[in-house]
């Protein structure tokens, strides 16, 4: 599998501040994303957990400085050497690797800053979901062929 990029952006919900975590791959395609209270070790293993089980065991993952997402990385790995996996998930620290995703971040944000925060995690979850799947058929990315609209046809049918 190829190397893919994750990290996380920061949302306001109720006055606080709730983390969504978003992995995309080389050409920038939105691998999984997941919307946490909390910015910690199980809200990114979470995270991997629920990444790697839909996408695959990638061979390097890029991160940039976040402690929690590279202790994230060593409880998958850990995890891994318990199964008998002796291949591990190699990490790449790097602030400047990651632009690809950085730059996705931002149609998130166009979409999100207007709106000055969510009310409640359900709500908020709901909406970065349909800003999520939104950015996948603007991308092209959930059917091989035909027009945004062709996709958003085939998905609502």
């Amino acid at each position: 599998m190829p190397c893919q990029v994750r990290d996380e952006t920061h949302i306001k919900v109720r006055g606080n501040w709730t983390y969504l975590y978003r992995a995309v791959d080389r050409a920038g395609k939105t691998l999984d994303f997941l919307l946490s209270e909390r910015r910690n070790t199980a809200a990114a293993m979470l995270f991997f957990a629920k990444a790697l089980s839909n996408n695959g065991i990638p061979s390097r993952i890029v991160i940039d400085k976040s402690g929690a997402n590279g202790a994230g990385i060593k409880e998958v790995n850990k995890i891994f050497s318990r199964f008998g996996r002796t291949v591990k998930i190699s990490t790449i620290r790097s602030k400047y690797l990651n632009n690809i995703i950085e730059q996705d971040h931002r149609f998130i944000k166009r979409r999100t800053r207007p709106m000055l925060g969510f009310k409640s995690f359900a709500a908020a979850a709901s909406t970065l979901d349909g800003i999520e799947v939104a950015q996948m058929i603007r991308k092209k990315q959930l059917l091989s062929q035909g027009s945004g609209f062709a996709q958003f046809a085939a998905l609502a049918g």
